[in-house]
């Protein structure tokens, strides 16, 4: 089984996909990280890495060919990103929802904490400046997809799981998201 976790900004994906990967002992693979690691090579942020995919559709296709080649070859993982869903449509597909100003807070509260993500804007000064760089990115997201794949990666109908964790804690959205994961792994 592979298991593809997609999400909001802020919803807990990266929490969720380690933590499942943990309670399973299946690796997993962190699209968000390699468009990073991308960027970093260019010299950019990620928000200048995703502005030139809008026009290079390169910078997407790299990623999405690698998810692809992973649905193909390999198998009992879980993978977080965006389209990793539409790449690999064998998946079991989750995607996490969470409300605009709740995720804002909670990536503002993570950089205040840890510092700010490998690439990331700089000049993050509060939660709304997270959400205006939020807001950017899925407008860029969305336009990409769009364009390159005529896919809605936001649209309910492409899950086989929706968890809206707006008012739920790190470990209630896990217990959702497991429950959900084991029966499927029973049914298999």
């Amino acid at each position: 089984m592979i298991i593809s976790l997609s999400g909001a900004h802020g919803s807990g994906k990266s929490t969720v996909a380690q933590q499942l990967a943990e309670k399973l002992g299946w690796p997993r693979y962190y699209i968000g990280g390699l468009r990073r690691e991308a960027a970093e090579k260019r010299g950019l942020t990620l928000a200048e890495y995703n502005k030139l995919g809008e026009s290079d559709p390169q910078t997407d296709q790299e990623v999405d060919e690698y998810q692809r080649e992973l649905g193909k070859t390999q198998d009992n993982f879980i993978i977080e990103g965006r389209t990793s869903w539409y790449f690999i449509p064998h998946s079991l597909k989750i995607y996490l929802d969470t409300a605009e100003e709740v995720a804002a807070k909670r990536i503002w509260k993570d950089i205040s904490e840890k510092g700010a993500r490998k690439n990331e804007d700089s000049d993050m000064k509060s939660w709304q400046d997270v959400m205006a760089s939020m807001r950017q990115r899925l407008k860029s997201d969305i336009e990409r997809y769009r364009k390159y794949y005529n896919i809605d990666v936001h649209d309910r109908k492409n899950y086989d799981f929706y968890l809206d964790a707006t008012n739920l804690t790190p470990d209630e959205t896990l217990e959702k998201v497991w429950n959900f994961v084991n029966s499927r792994i029973d049914k298999s």
